[in-house]
């Protein structure tokens, strides 16, 4: 199995990186059949792609759009794996997922093992696959949620121990011997297609791969293709050709039959695309702020630290120096939130004292989404030394003006924290939306996310509360509207540029709304 919604890689776009990343941007196509690079870039130790997922929700933060899951069927060795490759190149798109039915055969009993250390084990019989664990996982990817996918050792016939996750996909290609065998499975793929290949071709494919990559000898591939190979396909794969939307005879060679697939997938994500931000930015907003807004309490300090910062004569140290500043009573704030527990302690005069055992780092993960939320973390580490961290990348398409996710890394397990969502602004709400429509889709507790931004518009703050009731809203100020480019008003101006001192238009990050306005590209 494998991915190009890599979730452990990247966070930076173009060149509007950090100061001092070498990155050198991709070719761009000239025309539609056209290949040359795919849309990402790599520095270091990230990989950032360069075209982003739109939107899958709507303006309730309901997912509304499905994946598409295309099925490819066919005979051992027929080349199932090289279309499925075929189409994601010619696709050109970040966010697909290659998901091969390999990975779901079952864990062997003992006995089972045995069998097939001796190559009388059917692999090719449907009864070898753990179609429950496999229906599951697709019907999770197509509804947009994060999956972990188990890897199957084909030396030891056993899973591994650790499984991969995959998350984000907007296409779905499944391949397998035995991908229409299951009616419930046959119900998710949105197009089915059966590679059609010679059998001779097929048994020399299949002797190279068993003996190179799977280390069996000769006898023993021949035997089980004899055995357990050719009777499967004939009784159980070939009378599925019926089934099939498009059938490909010679496999990935036949770029005829590929550019039709391609041609219609993307038909289906256009007729699919969904508009957020443009519904949101015209929604008119009646209703008093909503019960789950929390704001900094506004003493003189913070009303100093505003007035500061907000001044457009300002030099970038005291704007960086005061937003510190300001960022930390805004994370101290924040804690107040997490539940905490009644405790009894001893003080070092030998007397009890009735206090609060609150959290002090572990159970909390920080998520940041770039650029301007990740200035924020330094403060929440400081107030909370075993805090986990995770970085969310989500930046405006300048042609459709909505926000796309073009990277994501978390922790393990960070379903079962609490979340604190960092980002320096936040407008129409569009993408602080998109970014906890991510972490819900990886099981975060909706109760247990609290988004915290310096700065929020009325607009912002209504369309995450409307999306998303049970998620705390926490910021140290709230202006009254935006302005036709979305800034918040009177606002801050570009936190991004302002702190990291690219002004002038060379960012492209999302510190949410105050990036999302249209942009030259550099």
């Amino acid at each position: 199995m494998s991915s190009r919604s890599d979730s452990g890689s990247g966070e930076d776009s173009l060149d509007r990186l950090l100061p001092g990343s070498p990155i050198t941007a991709p070719r761009r196509k000239s025309t539609s059949q056209t290949k040359t690079e795919p849309p990402l870039l790599r520095t270091g130790t990230r990989t950032i792609y360069t075209a982003g997922r739109p939107p899958w929700y709507d303006e309730h933060g309901a997912q509304s759009k499905e994946a598409f899951v295309i099925g490819l069927c066919g005979g051992s060795a027929s080349g199932k794996t090289t279309v499925a490759n075929k189409i994601i190149e010619a696709l050109d798109v970040p966010w697909v997922v290659l998901l091969s039915m390999d990975s779901f055969y079952k864990v062997l009993t003992p006995e089972e093992q045995t069998l097939a250390t001796s190559n009388d084990y059917n692999f090719d019989h449907p009864g070898a696959f753990d179609f429950e664990l496999l229906v599951a996982t697709v019907k999770r990817l197509k509804q947009g949620k994060s999956v972990k996918i188990p890897v199957y050792d084909f030396t030891t016939h056993g899973r591994q121990k650790d499984w991969k996750t995959v998350y984000g996909a907007s296409v779905v290609i499944f391949e397998g011997i035995m991908s229409f065998a299951d009616k419930e499975l046959l119900e998710l793929l949105d197009m089915k297609i059966f590679v059609d290949t010679d059998s001779d071709i097929r048994l020399v494919r299949r002797l190279r791969r068993d003996i190179t990559e799977r280390g069996r000898d000769i006898e023993g591939v021949i035997k089980q293709y004899n055995k357990f190979v050719k009777p499967a396909f004939e009784q159980y794969i070939e009378p599925y050709i019926r089934l099939a939307d498009i059938v490909v005879p010679r496999g990935g060679g036949n770029m005829v039959a590929i550019d039709l697939i391609v041609q219609h997938v993307h038909k289906q994500m256009e007729e699919r695309e969904l508009s957020v931000r443009a519904v949101l930015a015209s929604a008119q907003q009646t209703q008093p702020l909503p019960q789950t807004l929390s704001v900094l309490e506004g003493t003189p300090q913070v009303k100093g630290l505003h007035t500061i910062i907000r001044n457009q004569e300002t030099s970038r140290d005291e704007f960086i120096f005061y937003s510190k500043r300001l960022m930390r009573l805004l994370i101290e704030h924040a804690l107040t939130f997490l539940p905490s527990q009644s405790c009894t302690v001893q003080t070092p005069q030998g007397q009890e004292y009735d206090g609060k055992r609150s959290f002090s780092g572990k159970g909390i993960t920080g998520v940041s989404i770039l650029r301007a939320g990740e200035t924020m973390e330094p403060a929440l580490r400081a107030v909370c030394k075993d805090v986990r961290i995770g970085k969310i990348l989500i930046q405006t398409n300048l042609d459709s003006g909505e926000p796309e996710l073009h990277y994501l890394r978390l922790p393990k397990d960070i379903s079962e924290d609490h979340v604190i969502l960092m980002d320096s602004t936040v407008s129409t709400g569009a993408a602080a939306m998109m970014a906890v429509r991510v972490l819900l889709d990886h099981e975060v507790q909706e109760e247990n996310i609290a988004l915290v931004s310096l700065l929020m518009a009325e607009l912002g703050v209504h369309s995450v509360a409307y999306a998303f009731p049970k998620v705390k809203i926490i910021t140290t100020a709230v202006d009254k509207s935006v302005d036709d480019f979305l800034q918040v008003i009177p606002g801050i101006g570009d936190f991004g540029d302002r702190y990291f001192g690219t002004d002038g238009g060379s960012s492209g990050w999302s510190d949410d709304e105050e990036q999302e306005r249209p942009k030259q590209q550099t």
